[in-house]
C-alpha cells in the first residue's frame, strides 16, 4: 500500500541529494552530454524542474502539459541557463510540488497524466520519485543504480514488470535476483518463457533502459528487447 507521507519524504531525500550534486558542478559541466542521447545534464536539470511543474497541474487538475512541442520545446529553452538559475529553478520547483502534493485532497482520485496515462492521485509521489532517482544517475556524477535506496529499486522494479506485462512484443519473462526476489512481465509474446537472474540494480537497468543487461543471466532464450518507456 502506498504510504503518501513516506513517499513525499522520500521525494525530499532525493532532492537535496541531486540538489548537493549539482551544487558542486560549474557552467561548463552542464554543458556536457548526460547519458541520455541528445541531451545535456543542463537539459536533464531543466525537464526536472518542467516536471515538477507539470506534476503540480496533474495534481492540481490541469492538462500535464499544454502538449509535447511545448514540453520539449520548455525543457530546450531552459537547459542552457547557467548554474545559478538552474538551481534556484529547481529547488522552486520541487518545494511547489512538495507544497502540491502535500495539500489536503481525495489521495484516491484518478489523475490524468501525460498521453493519456491515468493512475492514483496516491502513485504521483512516487512517479516524481523516478524522475529525481533515476534522472540523477542520467547525469553522469558517480550516482549510479547501486546507490539507489534498495526500497525504491524493488518498487520500482514492481513498476516496471507491471508496466510491461502483457505486452505483445515481450515473451513471459520472470527475472530473479540470488536473494529470491522474484517479477513477472511480459507474456503477450508467444515466444518460450525465459528467466532473467542478476542483482535487483541490474535488474532495473534493463527494465528501465539504462543498462544492456550484459550483467544479466539468461536461460531459455536471449534477453527480451523491451520496448522504450
Amino acid at each position: 500500500m502506498t504510504d503518501h507521507a513516506r513517499d513525499l519524504e522520500a521525494v525530499r531525500e532525493a532532492t537535496d541529494r541531486l540538489l548537493g550534486a549539482t551544487g558542486k558542478m560549474d557552467d561548463g559541466f552542464l554543458a556536457e552530454p548526460s547519458r541520455l542521447p541528445g541531451w545535456s545534464r543542463g537539459h536533464v536539470l531543466a525537464h526536472l524542474s518542467r516536471n515538477a511543474d507539470a506534476l503540480v497541474n496533474v495534481l492540481q487538475g490541469r492538462p500535464m502539459y499544454a502538449n509535447s512541442e511545448t514540453r520539449d520545446a520548455d525543457i530546450e529553452r531552459d537547459a542552457s541557463r547557467p548554474l545559478s538559475e538552474q538551481l534556484a529553478d529547481l529547488r522552486a520547483s520541487a518545494a511547489a510540488f512538495l507544497a502540491a502534493a502535500e495539500a489536503p485532497a481525495d489521495r484516491e482520485r484518478t489523475v490524468t497524466l501525460r498521453n493519456g496515462v491515468t493512475d492514483s492521485a496516491s502513485r504521483i509521489p512516487f512517479r516524481r520519485l523516478i524522475e529525481v532517482e533515476l534522472h540523477h544517475v542520467d547525469l553522469g556524477v558517480g550516482y549510479e543504480l547501486e546507490a539507489l535506496p534498495e526500497e525504491f529499486v524493488i518498487r520500482e522494479n514492481d513498476f516496471l514488470a507491471q508496466r510491461f506485462a502483457g505486452h505483445p512484443d515481450v515473451v513471459p519473462t520472470t527475472a530473479v535476483t540470488e536473494d529470491g526476489r522474484l517479477w513477472t512481465t511480459g507474456g503477450g509474446s508467444d515466444g518460450a518463457p525465459v528467466t532473467v537472474r542478476g542483482t535487483a540494480p541490474d535488474i532495473l537497468g534493463w527494465l528501465c533502459g539504462r543498462r544492456d543487461g550484459s550483467a544479466l543471466t539468461v536461460d531459455g532464450g536471449g534477453l527480451p528487447v523491451l520496448p522504450p518507456l
